[in-house]
């Protein structure tokens, strides 16, 4: 008998931007600007007292979801051997079969498949990049959150300065308005700002229509970009093989999809120059193997999106030297930080992912549950809420205490109601979110 997992424990925190920031879909209309990143973590310890962290996160929406997805099918891997990553991973896709093998349903189970890999690295006594056998020590990188559309040019500007000063080897800026005359404006600004040695990206998130980013591509051929990310719809793999196969400047997209196979069709019809991948996104470090391992036998670039604290070690173990994206949003949730010098991004030398939740997460923590060896040995689930003492809660929000829009909570202690939330017309006619929960016996 091998070590075995003795406890489990999820949590959702919410973690708020210094300022909320826009992009194409905001300035098209589709999404409201973004304030916080929602993350579910997973800690997983062993009998010989262990612990492994992951992590998987949304935006905007989706992580209540995770988080409830997990609960569900978390607690199966008690007593199990965590360092059968393979078998743990299958056991997790097929006790949540009848949701699918994509989106909610696997992005949940990154969060534990990361803590899993986190583990195995530290049993290991090495980084995760050594474990999975690194080519290089560190990465080439580039800031994405000095560019967004909210910020006028000249911020823009100052603020691609100020991430070459501090070591970034790259810059990429958002495009895709309504007007392409103003995204151009302000690409070619920052070009002659940067100079032409300076590597620039623009990432246009899904926001043009075939022959919009076909001009686009055309008429920026001469800038010398790295790429032009996400110029299309996500899924119209079709529409990004034949803009790759019409422009010179390569096209990279990958990021918003979930699936393997998703991800391989790009790959099968040759519609990027550099692959996406994101590892909580495609449901965690195992996917994202098989996906890394297919592009490589296809020759291509790996630039795998966001959570720059996981993918620093991705990066570091691809064949290929690509680029991992800085972007400093969750860098609060955690008490290391990342190396930063010469346009590199150094792969910490900590065992596993190298990094601990700092204390000040806690403020930050909207729900946790925990199962395993608890009170004496006996496995039970311990839940953290809002509610006092723990209890179960029923929230409300909407037109409450006669008329009044207003928040109300009141716990639910002795009934066994499954969770249920109404959106719509409550109190007497006023618009409302009445919200219950009720979870305890």
């Amino acid at each position: 008998m091998g070590d075995r997992v003795a406890s489990v424990r999820f949590g959702h925190y919410a973690v708020p931007l210094a300022r909320p920031v826009s992009d194409a879909k905001v300035a098209t209309g589709r999404q409201r600007p973004l304030s916080q990143i929602d993350v579910l973590t997973c800690e997983i310890t062993t009998d010989d007292g262990l612990a492994g962290l992951g992590f998987s996160y949304t935006t905007r929406a989706g992580c209540r979801a995770h988080f409830a997805h997990a609960k569900e099918v978390g607690q199966l891997l008690l007593g199990r051997d965590p360092s059968d990553i393979g078998r743990l991973y299958d056991m997790l896709l097929w006790a949540g079969a009848s949701v699918g093998r994509s989106g909610v349903a696997t992005q949940a189970l990154a969060a534990v498949d990361v803590a899993l890999w986190d583990l195995k690295a530290k049993r290991a006594g090495l980084p995760l990049a050594k474990l999975l056998g690194s080519y290089r020590d560190s990465v080439r990188t580039y800031n994405t959150s000095g560019g967004f559309l909210h910020a006028p040019i000249e911020e823009v500007k100052a603020r691609a300065t100020q991430s070459l000063k501090d070591g970034i080897g790259g810059i990429k800026i958002k495009v895709g308005q309504p007007d392409t005359k103003e995204d151009l404006r302000r690409l070619a600004a920052v070009r002659e700002h940067l100079g032409d040695d300076v590597p620039l990206m623009v990432d246009a998130n899904q926001q043009w229509d075939r022959p919009t980013a076909l001009r686009f591509g055309r008429a920026v051929e001469e800038l010398g970009l790295v790429w032009i990310e996400e110029p299309l719809d996500a899924y119209d793999a079709e529409g990004h093989a034949q803009l790759a196969a019409a422009l010179d400047t390569p096209i990279a997209t990958g990021e918003m999809l979930s699936s393997v196979p998703d991800l391989v069709r790009l790959i099968d019809l040759r519609a990027v120059g550099f692959l996406q991948p994101d590892v909580p996104r495609v449901g965690g470090i195992t996917p994202y193997l098989k996906v890394a391992a297919l592009a490589d036998h296809a020759h291509l670039q790996v630039a795998p999106h966001f959570v720059m604290e996981i993918h620093v070690h991705l990066a570091a173990a691809y064949p290929r030297e690509s680029w991992v994206e800085h972007i400093e949003w969750l860098s609060p949730l955690f008490e290391e930080r990342l190396e930063i010098e010469g346009g590199r991004m150094r792969v910490p030398d900590r065992p596993g992912l190298g990094l601990t939740l700092a204390d000040a997460a806690t403020a930050w923590r909207l729900d946790q549950v925990e199962y395993g060896a608890a009170a004496g040995g006996r496995s039970e689930q311990v839940e953290y809420g809002a509610a006092a003492g723990g209890r179960s809660e029923q929230v409300e929000y909407g037109a409450a205490a006669g008329g009044r829009s207003g928040r109300v909570e009141s716990g639910a202690v002795g009934v066994r109601r499954s969770d249920q939330v109404e959106f719509g017309a409550v109190a007497g006619g006023g618009l409302g979110r009445v919200e219950f929960r009720a979870d305890a016996g």
